[in-house]
């Protein structure tokens, strides 16, 4: 499919699901590299409902021993960021003292994250780290440090591959971009 139409809005193909495994299969190589040895078991934090593709892919490639823990904040509506963060569901397990992976599908305007890890922090996580399927640098308004993310993209309103539009799209296995009409 070279374009598909999610409710009023047509999107079209941009980043095709070969060059998206790519990326992943080199995100993958550098969490190894940090945690193939490591002797605590960490835990990979899977934002719901964006990141189940990339946390599923991901997956399949770690060769270190892992922990799933869940949670899951909203912060769009429609196209955009309201701007304001909610926790739509706690995390699914206790984090205290231990190192804790975020996977995310995508970092825009950073706000995300900076909350995360603010949860994290008070829940008593010893250390965490954020690796993102997506980064867009000219939407981020935060200072954070990404330790791990697989593409960079333009400020485009995306779906696919997780990323939804009115919850529609996330089950999409490229990435399309919104077409503007």
């Amino acid at each position: 499919m070279k374009q598909v139409r999610l409710k009023d809005k047509t999107f079209r193909i941009s980043i095709p699901y070969d060059e998206i495994s790519t990326a992943i299969d080199k995100v993958a190589v550098k969490l190894n590299n940090d945690f193939r040895d490591c002797e605590d078991i960490p835990i990979l934090l899977c934002v719901l409902n964006g990141s189940i593709m990339f946390l599923g892919e991901l997956m399949k490639r770690v060769e270190f021993n892992c922990q799933i823990v869940s949670t899951k904040l909203t912060s769009y509506e429609g196209t955009s960021s309201t701007g304001r963060v909610k926790q739509a569901l706690g995390l699914t397990a206790d984090i205290t003292g231990r190192r804790v992976i975020i996977v995310e599908d995508i970092v825009d305007t950073g706000n995300t994250i900076v909350e995360l890890q603010q949860i994290l922090a008070e829940a008593g996580a010893k250390e965490s780290r954020i690796c993102t399927l997506l980064y867009k640098p000219a939407a981020c308004r935060k200072d954070i440090r990404l330790d791990y993310y697989a593409m960079e993209i333009p400020n485009d309103f995306i779906v696919g591959f997780g990323l939804d539009y009115d919850e529609l799209g996330r089950n999409l296995k490229d990435i399309y971009t919104l077409v503007e009409e």
